[in-house]
């Protein structure tokens, strides 16, 4: 069966079932495909702004809510959230003094995040933390969330009424018609891929490495520490009172198996400079590469990609939530303003806009990536590039320029 032999099955199913209940397709103005932080963030900025919206995710409830992820809403995201009233709301965790701490062959060095200014800072706030509040808010308001849809697909996205499809959990098939959607399904969803060939132009970057990340019931830090040693990068992050998430660099091709807790444990503790490293049971660990990837644009007619449906970050500099969550704003300002105004300069810019800061935040998290590990083991990059990572880390830790342009990058308070 091909592909239009499948919609059009679909698009009898849709006329068969409303035909049963009596129904014509629903309309609403944005439909937000996804209920990640992107889509939940979406989906709660537009019921501010006064627009109406349906949310369909493919997974359920209690699968969205426990996806494990990072970590810091920059202060930048922060105070977006507030000045749509909804910091108070959604924003859990653990408030961040704005110290990070770089640890070099065993030394520590301490780095403010603070950009200077007084107000909201950021915070320690896992992913599913956010996504939760916000999934609890939306629906507080009133907000219309339909989980375990399946089958989702897009029709009409050059025209003036776009169409989305999807299955009920019991089998039925229903349309929404909309103004916009949102695509807010992720790198691997249904939203990019919608798109027809040669209307996206891809830009991917490989790191050329991977991190084995592991999950354990173990002390926190006292601030997120990222450390470097000639045995290659790790990483030490709180995720909870009594919960740690680590990272330790490792061949992009190895596999969790060849990474049994003991030797997790000895490399953490010579990589972090930490003999006495408090170890604890370990609840998940996988591998993963570092690689970043940006789309170019970021809309195709009625569609707008929204976060990692539009581009990855490397991990370094925790980058990937908070500029989905930039996206979500400029997005859910510009529709606003085009049904308030009929103004649709935002709507026309979005792209354009949203990518600069999407290059900004991959240059600077390409930056440190190379800077931390290139400074430690120089088995792949040569001592050469060591030497050139090492003295961009003296300069960061000596400089209060360096410090000054670090910490507005980290915050998403600089000018982009």
């Amino acid at each position: 069966m091909t592909g239009e032999d499948s919609a059009a099955d679909l698009d009898g199913q849709v006329e068969q079932d409303a035909g049963k209940l009596g129904q014509s397709p629903e309309s609403t103005t944005v439909v937000v495909i996804g209920a990640g932080p992107a889509g939940m963030t979406v989906a709660n900025l537009l019921r501010r702004g006064g627009i109406d919206c349906v949310v369909l995710e493919r997974r359920s409830r209690e699968h969205v809510a426990q996806r494990q992820r990072a970590g810091i809403v920059e202060t930048r995201a922060v105070r977006m959230f507030d000045s749509w009233g909804l910091a108070d709301r959604v924003l859990g965790g653990v408030p961040y003094d704005g110290v990070l701490e770089i640890r070099v062959d065993g030394e520590s060095h301490l780095l403010s995040d603070g950009d200077g200014t007084e107000g909201l800072a950021a915070r320690l706030c896992p992913q599913q933390v956010l996504v939760q509040k916000l999934t609890a808010a939306y629906l507080a308001d009133g907000g219309d969330l339909r989980f375990e849809a399946a089958d989702i697909s897009l029709h009409d996205l050059t025209g003036d009424r776009p169409t989305v499809r999807y299955r009920t959990a019991d089998g039925t098939v229903r349309a929404l018609t909309c103004a916009f959607v949102a695509g807010c399904d992720g790198d691997h969803g249904v939203s990019r891929t919608t798109v027809p060939e040669g209307v996206l132009t891809a830009h991917a970057f490989d790191h050329g490495i991977g991190w084995l990340t592991v999950l354990a019931d173990a002390p926190p830090p006292a601030r997120p520490l990222l450390a470097v040693s000639p045995d290659g990068f790790a990483a030490h992050f709180p995720r909870g009172p009594q919960t740690s998430r680590y990272y330790v660099q490792c061949p992009p091709d190895d596999h969790p198996a060849a990474w049994p807790d003991a030797r997790v444990w000895d490399a953490l503790r010579t990589r972090l400079g930490d003999p006495a490293l408090i170890s604890g049971p370990i609840t998940d660990r996988e591998i993963f590469r570092l690689r970043s990837l940006v789309h170019d644009p970021m809309q195709h007619g009625r569609l707008f990609l929204v976060g990692d449906a539009a581009h990855i970050v490397s991990p370094m500099g925790g980058k990937g939530m908070n500029l989905a969550l930039y996206d979500a704003d400029v997005f859910a300002r510009a529709v606003r303003d085009f049904a308030r105004d009929q103004d649709d300069t935002g709507l026309r810019t979005y792209s354009q806009r949203c990518l600069r800061r999407v290059w900004n935040d991959q240059e600077f998290s390409h930056w440190l990536t190379r800077t931390l590990h290139d400074a430690g083991d120089d088995t792949g990059t040569g001592p050469f590039h060591r030497g050139l990572a090492r003295a961009r880390l003296d300069r960061l830790f000596t400089s209060p320029h360096a410090s000054r342009a670090f910490a507005e990058l980290m915050t998403g308070m600089d000018p982009a």
